[in-house]
């Protein structure tokens, strides 16, 4: 677990599931919302999808700087326009893979099977990044689907909050078949769900995985 540990000491949780790492001499955000400062310190942004809480365009300001390059999807494109101004910008669909100027991603697929939130066909993503050498998997807003199960990561940071996405109990079952070294829950406590959705994930997640709080 050292390396793990390594890793989640440049991880942050702004909020919500706004997400900072730091590693290998880059700073990567995904879904930048609610920050308090402005750093703008962002070599890399990568968007899930573009709803207020995960594209947000007056967050991008803050942590954005002129060599900022972007990671997202189609729609997400359009709603930044105004920010990232000419930059460089690559859009995605659920899966491809490849590099983002030397980031290793996979997009996977984001979206509820049975519930109006997050649709099948926006193609929405979440990502696998890979950082010294070890997966993290960021979900976005999804349920437990076929394509969420079929990610092979060593770290997962998943939404519990229920509503928009998948709920504490589903969430561990997800995790459960998963079976990623850590995961860290994510996309609880304000806009979905509650500071006790901790707790009753921590509880139904094989004990062989580690629970991280970063939230």
């Amino acid at each position: 677990m050292e390396r793990i540990d390594q890793l989640l000491q440049h991880i942050r949780v702004n909020t919500h599931s706004s997400l900072r790492l730091e590693a290998a001499g880059r700073v990567i955000y995904v879904d930048p919302f609610r920050l308090e400062d402005a750093p703008h310190d962002a070599d890399l942004i990568f968007y899930t999808h573009d709803h207020f809480d995960h594209c947000s365009p007056e967050d991008t300001e803050k942590v954005g700087k002129p060599e900022t390059r972007f990671v997202l999807p189609a729609s997400c494109a359009r709603s930044t326009a105004a920010v990232t101004k000419g930059r460089p910008v690559l859009q995605v669909r659920p899966g491809d893979r490849g590099e983002a100027w030397g980031q290793p991603f996979e997009a996977v697929a984001a979206y509820n099977p049975a519930k109006p939130f997050h649709p099948r066909e926006n193609a929405w993503v979440g990502y696998v990044l890979t950082v010294e050498g070890l997966r993290v998997y960021v979900a976005g807003d999804t349920d437990a689907t076929a394509e969420a199960a079929a990610v092979r990561c060593d770290l997962a940071l998943l939404p519990i909050g229920g509503k928009y996405t998948m709920d504490a109990p589903e969430a561990a079952a997800l995790v459960n078949r998963m079976k990623p070294r850590a995961v860290a829950p994510i996309h609880y406590g304000s806009v979905a769900g509650s500071p006790a959705d901790f707790h009753r994930f921590a509880q139904a997640v094989d004990p062989a995985i580690r629970v991280v709080k970063l939230l």
